[in-house]
């Protein structure tokens, strides 16, 4: 197991939008996200920078190269696309965080 984290960028205004989204998540890609492994998947909101910090642990990080292939998880990231910073593929720009501390 592993743990990741990262950091993306929600366009100003769209904090409760971005909520909303997620509170809603699609069955379907919770789904897809277990299937690859990933669970007790975090993300948090910086409100003074819109900076969206997440954490996920993931079982295997190799079960991660196919989800960008996945239907489902190019139309989420279609859905997402208005409200957040995104690659030329709609996905979000998310950069790697490096763990510098951990308390057990």
């Amino acid at each position: 197991m592993e743990v990741l984290a990262f950091k993306m960028l929600l366009l100003a205004g769209y904090a409760e939008e971005y909520k909303k989204r997620h509170d809603a998540i699609w069955p379907e890609l919770k789904s897809l996200l277990k299937e690859h492994g990933i669970s007790d998947y975090s993300i948090f909101l910086d409100e003074e920078s819109n900076v969206l910090f997440g954490k996920l642990t993931v079982d295997n990080i190799s079960s991660l190269t196919s989800l960008p292939q996945s239907p489902v998880m190019k139309k989420w990231w279609a859905y997402m696309e208005d409200i957040m910073v995104t690659n030329d593929d709609a996905s979000p720009v998310s950069i790697p965080l490096k763990q510098v501390f951990f308390m057990d």
